[in-house]
């Protein structure tokens, strides 16, 4: 690590109508709703008082709305990176989550979907890149619930499909050259 990165807040996103509906996102594009305003105008105070020298989102609007809103609590910049991007749910995007599954038996096995070994190796190297290029931390990362479940569970298996909720931040931190999970999946009262 040459940038020196020891602290991580991996957040994701607050609400959208899609995420209401239990539909899912993946590349498309809503806006937060209006629980999901109140939700991340939550979650920047509390991550706020975490001192971050940069915030970085994937490139959807609900990930830099996010983004922008703990960037401007905490007075520090905000960057996107398509390498937090969400996972690829194909022709299955907008679709509800339920009907998915019942016809496939799971997301997993849906056609067109971006596959979780892949999700799950995007994740790891986006993470490890950037942690060595934004330097010198603490570092807040905005993504999506597929891609912070991906990553968490690569750095802790024992978080092996911990629900991510909406406006949820996970503390990740690097000890004795090893990354661990502190907290996971909190949210901000």
């Amino acid at each position: 690590m040459t940038a020196g990165v020891v602290r991580v807040y991996l957040a994701r996103h607050g609400r959208t109508a899609l995420n209401a509906d239990g539909r899912l996102r993946g590349l498309s594009d809503p806006p937060l709703d209006e629980v999901g305003v109140a939700e991340v105008r939550r979650l920047a105070e509390v991550l706020a008082t975490k001192q971050p020298a940069v915030v970085v989102s994937s490139p959807l609007q609900r990930a830099v709305a996010t983004a922008q809103a703990i960037g401007a609590a905490a007075g520090a910049p905000t960057r996107v990176d398509v390498r937090l991007n969400d996972r690829d749910y194909g022709p299955q995007t907008g679709l509800p989550r339920a009907d998915v599954e019942r016809r496939y038996g799971s997301v997993d096995s849906a056609p067109g979907v971006e596959p979780l070994t892949v999700l799950a190796d995007r994740a790891r190297q986006a993470f490890f890149e950037l942690v060595d290029e934004l330097g010198p931390g603490p570092v807040v990362m905005v993504s999506h619930d597929a891609f912070n479940q991906a990553l968490l569970n690569q750095l802790d298996p024992t978080l092996n499909q911990v629900a991510q909720r909406t406006a949820c931040w996970n503390q990740l931190s690097l000890v004795d050259g090893t990354w661990r999970v502190d907290a996971y999946d909190q949210i901000a009262a």
